[in-house]
């Protein structure tokens, strides 16, 4: 047999689905399985994009231009000037295969291999894929669960800095923490970036997902550095169109942007269908997201509270996004999850989470799991039962 590249070894594994077997499993055995392991809403998506899509009249469906229809970079132009980005959607805006081909291509774009990104940890998996992909190390900064995993202290990351490094990304609000990072520590990065002169990739993905009277901060509105500053962005989550594999790369760092259009031109296109159902939601009116973000905190307060209510369970409260890291009192989480779907079941019912380890680049962590609070109030609450009287059964337990 062919030997195959040591790049395919090196590539990690998703957190979020080795334990699918698992749970098909569970399943077949008719267990109810909760599943707080991956970020899919069941929120509806809006009832025009459904509406523009059944009633397409369309003979051909056919390639965009490379950097998207310039119809719909236009309205993510207006979209941004109502929030207060200014944006030329010819040269500053381009439409990718969601917000994973869009940091893909400005990492190609920013990197050689061999070069370092910092990331504060724990993060979005995936984002050593990409940097796996790319042949690019991720250096972690570690944050603490003890105060809500902010912003780790400047020293940090400065003392990550080598003549490899870069860029720095983070993720606003944040996937796998909910933490929503303030103006102020947006600031403190930016006295980092303009030191070094390198890159700020900004995931804001999120971005509509903020709570209890907090604001989000866009990298783009920070003075001095417009041409560091690379934004990540994607309909999945803000309009539940997950599956529409739509996004866009952002910045005002021109010649950027046009070495990243090369890439785009060696894809062809992005999904024409996503395209025009994520131009069509731009038109979704603010009462979508008021109740949206209405629902997350009710979910939110239901999954979170109950949680800490469990006797040496840790769980800050998230601002933003529909994520939570949670500690639990066990030896292994990664154990622990699979256990759950092999063995556990309270009244014919388990969950299934994602351990966290799959979401720190060192796998140091091997007691908290990420959670999802993507289910309706019923099945959270009834997830937060499972997840009391597993930890009474399990065999791991640490007093």
């Amino acid at each position: 047999m062919p030997q195959l590249s040591s790049k395919s070894i090196a590539m990690p594994e998703s957190p979020i689905r080795k334990l699918v077997p698992y749970a098909e499993a569970a399943k077949s055995k008719g267990k109810t399985v909760y599943h707080l392991n991956i970020g899919q809403p069941d929120i509806e998506t809006p009832k025009g994009v459904m509406t523009r899509l059944k009633n397409l009249d369309l003979e051909v469906i056919e390639y965009s231009h490379s950097a998207g229809f310039l119809s719909y970079r236009e309205g993510l132009s207006k979209y941004y000037q109502n929030i207060g980005i200014d944006l030329d959607p010819n040269k500053e805006i381009m439409i990718t295969t969601g917000g994973s081909e869009a940091l893909i291509f400005a990492f190609q774009c920013c990197f050689e291999p061999g070069d370092e990104i910092i990331i504060p940890e724990p993060f979005y998996a995936n984002y050593n894929g990409f940097a796996t992909t790319c042949g690019i190390k991720v250096v972690p900064v570690t944050a603490s669960i003890e105060n809500g995993f902010a912003l780790p202290p400047i020293d940090e990351f400065k003392k990550k800095i080598t003549s490899k490094t870069k860029g720095i990304l983070i993720c606003n609000p944040g996937n796998p923490t909910g933490y929503l990072y303030s103006k102020e520590e947006l600031q403190s990065l930016k006295e980092i970036i303009i030191e070094n002169d390198i890159f700020l990739f900004a995931d804001e993905v999120y971005r509509e997902f903020c709570y209890d009277g907090a604001n989000h901060f866009s990298a783009l509105e920070l003075k001095g550095i417009e041409e560091n500053v690379v934004l990540v962005d994607s309909v999945s989550k803000r309009y539940s169109m997950c599956g529409a594999r739509v996004g866009a790369l952002i910045s005002k760092n021109h010649t950027f942007m046009q070495m990243a259009l090369k890439f785009g031109q060696a894809r062809l296109s992005p999904p024409t269908l996503g395209q025009i159902a994520g131009e069509e939601a731009l038109s979704t009116p603010k009462s979508y997201f008021d109740n949206v973000s209405e629902e997350y905190v009710g979910r939110r307060n239901i999954m979170v509270d109950g949680l800490n209510k469990i006797e040496g369970v840790i769980c800050p409260k998230p601002q933003g996004a529909f994520y939570a890291i949670a500690q639990l009192p066990i030896d292994d989480a990664d154990r622990f999850c699979q256990w759950l779907l092999e063995d556990f079941s309270y009244n014919n019912q388990t969950v299934m989470l994602a351990p966290a380890s799959g979401f720190y680049s060192s796998n140091s962590v091997k007691n908290q799991v990420r959670i999802a609070y993507v289910l309706k109030k019923e099945d959270l609450a009834n997830a937060v039962i499972c997840i009391e009287k597993a930890l009474e059964e399990y065999p791991g337990l640490i007093d």
